[in-house]
């Protein structure tokens, strides 16, 4: 599949600079890219390297001095090589089938041209979306729903009572609806709650592997709309996570605890629970959140508080030896003096 570079710019809104007939071929990074290829500029820090890349063309924003090769241009460069990728990328194609070898409740529901694998099970009253994809092992529990153009990759379990909507990707391992960490304790002994609630995912969400998302104890544990989950992420029950979310690795939110839209928690980073984090709040990586974060802040640090102030305090400390030594000196002075007077 080839694309002359007047096309690809046309396809991703963009403009052309030098020869807009030269074709392409693919996409790879500055270092990797070859003749046919188009590579992209989105780190100022890479400029250095377009001398000696072999690609053909380059995607970079306006004003940056690519030099005497074809560009294609565009404001959000990174976005557009986004885009440019998944024009070239390979399109799987699937069965379309329930496949020998899967379990099928007589009494789910299958939409049109879905792929069921060998080593998956639907239950009963459960609903498979049109053209969505379940990989083998998989599990859809009693009465879950699964939308559209979904894909759910390898092993992933999904229990029942779990509210799925479309274009939603799951990686392998991840587990849905499994029962939040609930238990009363009279007389030291832990006393198991029932959990009795679900999930809801709503369209356009990815999940990364071995992530596990625990259903409501009373009412539903709720991802919003385009959120994007990593890895080995812990969501506990009762937490909603706003629209367009980004949730990265080892992240763990603890129960009933509330974001907003459009926040970002770096690795790792840990929310009690019962909490309220504002709209477009970031969290730095291993922060301690321990309190509700007010909306469009960045925060740092466990406890973790305002972004700026965390650095004075990191170069503060940086200092402490030095403040020290100065303090021991002053006391053996005064000390001193004090012997001196008397």
């Amino acid at each position: 599949m080839e694309k002359t570079l007047k096309e690809l710019a046309e396809l991703v809104g963009g403009e052309t600079e030098g020869d807009a007939q030269i074709r392409i071929k693919g996409v790879a990074g500055i270092k990797e890219a070859g003749a046919g290829e188009i590579t992209f500029i989105a780190n100022m820090k890479y400029i250095g390297e377009l001398a000696s890349t072999h690609a053909s063309a380059v995607i970079a924003a306006p004003g940056v001095d690519v030099g005497p090769r074809p560009c294609l241009r565009a404001k959000n460069p990174y976005f557009t090589f986004a885009k440019v990728l998944t024009f070239f990328a390979p399109k799987k194609k699937f069965p379309k089938c329930v496949m020998g070898g899967a379990h099928v409740s007589p009494e789910a529901r299958i939409g049109q041209d879905a792929t069921i694998y060998p080593g998956a099970s639907v239950e009963p009253g459960a609903k498979i979306g049109d053209r969505s994809v379940l990989y083998p092992g998989v599990y859809v529990g009693e009465g879950s729903s699964l939308g559209a153009d979904c894909i759910v990759y390898p092993n992933v379990v999904i229990r029942e009572g779990v509210k799925i909507g479309d274009r939603v990707i799951i990686h392998g391992g991840t587990v849905i609806g499994g029962d939040g960490f609930g238990y009363a304790t009279d007389g030291g002994k832990h006393f198991k709650i029932p959990q009795i609630g679900g999930v809801l995912i709503e369209d356009d969400v990815e999940i990364g592997s071995n992530a596990a998302i625990d259903r409501g104890a009373l009412g539903d544990t709720i991802v919003r709309r385009g959120t994007k989950i990593d890895n080995l992420v812990q969501i506990a029950h009762n937490v909603v996570i706003g629209e367009d979310s980004i949730i990265i690795a080892q992240v763990g939110i603890s129960g009933s605890t509330e974001l907003g839209h459009h926040v970002v928690l770096a690795g790792q980073a840990g929310l009690v629970g019962h909490i309220k984090i504002g709209d477009g709040v970031q969290v730095g990586a291993q922060s301690g959140i321990m309190n509700d974060l007010e909306t469009g802040k960045v925060y740092t640090g466990s406890p973790a508080f305002p972004h700026m102030e965390f650095m004075r305090v990191q170069a503060a400390l940086r200092k402490l030896p030095e403040l020290r030594k100065r303090v021991m000196e002053l006391e053996k002075k005064l000390e001193k003096y004090t012997r001196t007077e008397e």
